[in-house]
């Protein structure tokens, strides 16, 4: 067993144990409002991290075939695929739903329905269809009550190679909510409208096995997910600077980080240079908004513990420029060359995507495991 102090910068790191408790604090919310956890496996994209929280012998949610082969492969058979589906993809979602009999796209206007129901006599083995819905005016989907719905859903319902199995949704708009009764609001808003829309197709006669929502902010929000089946999140496995702007999680909470080395100073500037750019850490901005502004990562010492105030103010491609937020010169101490500290990243999903693999550490600092990630579309 080695120590993480001893792997080559930059690294990607996984703390076991605050990943196992976020992992619990989910599965509570879903035990309590029995509902069905089908996790999100896009931020770490690893069958290895999946055994924690997201096992085969349970549904899971993807962002890429890539993610839906390697998880089919590995015996997973409810597979929802989470980003609507365009023509130059049937190929493979017809293998798919050839290996995993529950492999499920989605769809969200009529010219997708139409163009998947003129595929569909290629298909040998029924595919599973969801139509999703827009909950929140934020990004995809088809409103609620609209008559758009309902005729997708009667078309996909006459068409003996497609089995319709319910709605999705995801409140996007929930990473603006930056209070808890903004986020406690959204999240009811969420499952009622999903709720009233799967009720317009059963005026319809047409049924949903699934009524599914979530996203991290609205399934840890205080309220009982109320007029759905399944609860959906992702980045709750880890979490991230985001989740902690939003008051989702604490930057205490955040699992993931990248281990990084001092490799230079620059002392009239007070800046201290690391050997993580944004190839390590992304360049995602997404706390930009936010009242506290974490640039491209808060840094920690190789421990893990959070060095206050000092955080990533600027990248480039190799390297990484901490700074303090009230300009104060580096302690020699804390920042010597050669010092190895902790990022915690922006968007979890955006820096693990950044390495081929992820080192898991114990709370003694002792690597504990490898987990490869998989990659491509």
């Amino acid at each position: 067993m080695s120590k993480l102090t001893s792997l080559m910068t930059p690294a990607c790191v996984i703390d076991a144990a605050k990943f196992q408790h976020n992992i619990r604090r989910m599965q509570t919310v879903a035990a309590r409002d029995n509902l069905v956890l089908r996790p999100h496996v896009k931020t770490l994209k690893s069958l290895a991290a999946a055994e924690f929280y997201a096992p085969a012998s349970g549904p899971i949610t993807v962002s890429t075939l890539a993610e839906a082969e390697s998880f089919a492969s590995a015996g997973y058979t409810d597979i929802l695929y989470a980003v609507g589906l365009v023509p130059n993809k049937f190929g493979r979602v017809a293998a798919l739903s050839a290996r995993a009999n529950k492999f499920t796209v989605v769809l969200d206007s009529m010219a997708a329905v139409n163009a998947l129901i003129a595929y569909a006599t290629q298909l040998e083995h029924p595919l599973q269809v969801m139509l999703e819905v827009d909950v929140d005016d934020h990004r995809a989907g088809l409103l609620p009550v609209s008559d758009e719905l309902v005729a997708c859903a009667k078309a996909i319902v006459s068409t003996p190679q497609l089995h319709f199995r319910g709605v999705m949704t995801h409140a996007g708009g929930s990473y603006d909510c930056f209070t808890q009764q903004a986020r406690d609001a959204i999240a009811e808003q969420e499952c009622q409208l999903i709720a009233k829309a799967a009720a317009r197709l059963a005026e319809h006669q047409i049924e949903c096995e699934l009524v599914s929502a979530g996203s991290t902010p609205t399934a840890l929000a205080n309220t009982r997910h109320k007029g759905i089946n399944e609860l959906r999140a992702g980045v709750y496995a880890t979490f991230d600077c985001v989740m902690a702007g939003l008051g989702v999680c604490t930057v205490n909470d955040i699992a993931l980080s990248v281990l990084t080395s001092v490799i230079g100073h620059q002392k009239d500037k007070n800046w201290v240079i690391v050997d993580a750019g944004w190839m390590a850490l992304s360049r995602d901005q997404g706390t930009a908004s936010h009242a506290k502004n974490c640039g491209y990562g808060l840094v920690c010492n190789s421990d893990g513990e959070i060095l206050d105030g000092w955080y990533v103010s600027s990248t480039n491609q190799e390297h990484g420029i901490i700074s303090h937020i009230d300009g104060k010169q580096p302690d020699d101490a804390l920042f010597g060359y050669g010092t190895m500290l902790r990022i915690l990243p922006i968007h979890a999903c955006a820096t693990a995507a950044q390495f081929e693999t992820y080192q898991v550490v114990d709370t003694e600092g002792n690597v504990q495991d490898v987990w490869s990630r998989i990659s491509g579309w």
